[in-house]
């Protein structure tokens, strides 16, 4: 009997020149959740293992004709692509040490002796089948670890970012006050402004470190969904940007209340509004923030009058470690640029189910458009 191959099943391939071996030893070990791949020679037995990455375990006969199972075993364990595959040498030849010994330098991990004891045969392939578990789950343990880690360098560049505006607008109202105390008048005004900005800033970075706090702790999946007022968070990061004076922000509102995961919005919104701020070239810089709702969705937009980025890189900027020039007509460019943010920012809109793309009319500035599941 042959079963259904399976996510959870396990593979094994029968190696003997001899059918009525093969099927035999086939009926002894079927179980529901195994699959059996035959092969009556040497070469058939290495070919197949190529083409099936699955298999777990090879029953091994040591007696054939064109090339005996010491062979295979050798040739099997010098490519790393199948070194690491159980194998049970099956065998009527000598019990003789040298031979058992034989064996276990070409990689057996066990020895059976014809003719076979059913209930030895059948222990034996079940621990090893065990085993082949373990080694999957240990496998799949790596990879996630690896996913996590990946996700964690992520985090990292996030936080950078997300922290390093505010920061910069704090460092900028200490040098007007550093101005001040040297020339006190003419500025009083635009150093009040600041230093209120600067005191919301801090308010705003201690609140984002908490929340980075809470979503180190928790997985995706726990990651705290509540209300938000996307018009008042809006608001709040076009202020704690500290915008030049020549750029103005309009928001389209009222935004949209809704039930998300906060931190994800804030990050994207606040980079999208970030670079609108950072790329614009005109001396009266205009970035329009709204959006429209359907069903299942919020499309937010950002919209700004920027230089613009060239069609053929619209669809590049969102891979990772791409830069835009922005302006493919001028030199401005901003050498700090890692070319990770967009990146990123795709990644945090897809892991909410959305999407992210961007038109830019050459010239006429960029819109950058989040699709975020409501």
């Amino acid at each position: 009997m042959i079963s259904n191959h399976s996510p959870d099943g396990f593979t094994i391939l029968l190696v003997d020149d001899r059918e009525e071996n093969l099927l035999a030893l086939e009926d002894m070990l079927a179980t529901e959740n195994r699959t059996f791949l035959k092969a009556t020679s040497g070469s058939d037995a290495l070919r197949k293992v190529l083409k099936n990455e699955s298999i777990g375990l090879i029953m091994l006969d040591v007696q054939m004709p064109d090339m005996d199972g010491f062979e295979v075993a050798h040739l099997l364990k010098s490519n790393p692509r199948t070194k690491d595959i159980a194998i049970i040498f099956v065998t009527a030849i000598s019990k003789d040490e040298q031979y058992v010994m034989k064996g276990f330098s070409e990689g057996a991990v066990d020895y059976l002796q014809k003719p076979l004891d059913i209930n030895v045969t059948k222990a034996k392939v079940n621990v090893f089948e065990r085993l082949y578990r373990y080694q999957q789950d240990l496998k799949q343990s790596v990879q996630k670890i690896e996913q996590i880690n990946k996700q964690l360098e992520k985090f990292v560049y996030v936080v950078a970012h997300d922290l390093k505006s505010p920061l910069t607008g704090i460092i900028g109202a200490m040098s007007l006050l550093e101005m001040a105390a040297e020339n006190p008048e003419g500025i009083q005004d635009e150093l009040l402004e600041y230093i209120s900005h600067s005191k919301e800033a801090s308010f705003y970075m201690a609140n984002m470190i908490n929340s980075l706090l809470e979503y180190s702790r928790t997985s995706i999946d726990q990651q705290t969904i509540e209300e938000v007022d996307v018009q008042e968070l809006v608001e709040q990061i076009a202020r704690l940007l500290f915008p030049p004076k020549h750029i103005t922000i309009q928001i389209h509102g009222p935004l949209p209340v809704m039930r998300t995961k906060k931190l994800k919005l804030q990050q994207v919104l606040q980079n999208l509004i970030s670079n609108a701020i950072k790329y614009n070239d005109k001396a009266e810089g205009l970035i329009e923030i709204g959006y429209r709702d359907f069903k299942n969705h919020v499309e937010f937009y950002v919209r700004d009058n920027g230089p613009g980025i060239a069609v053929d890189e619209q669809d590049m900027i969102f891979n990772l470690f791409q830069k835009s020039a922005r302006n493919p007509d001028t030199t401005t460019t901003v050498e700090s640029s890692t070319g990770v943010g967009l990146s990123i920012l795709k990644l945090l809109v897809e892991e909410q189910g959305g999407n992210v793309w961007v038109t830019s009319p050459p010239h006429q500035g960029s819109t950058f458009y989040v699709e975020w599941t409501k």
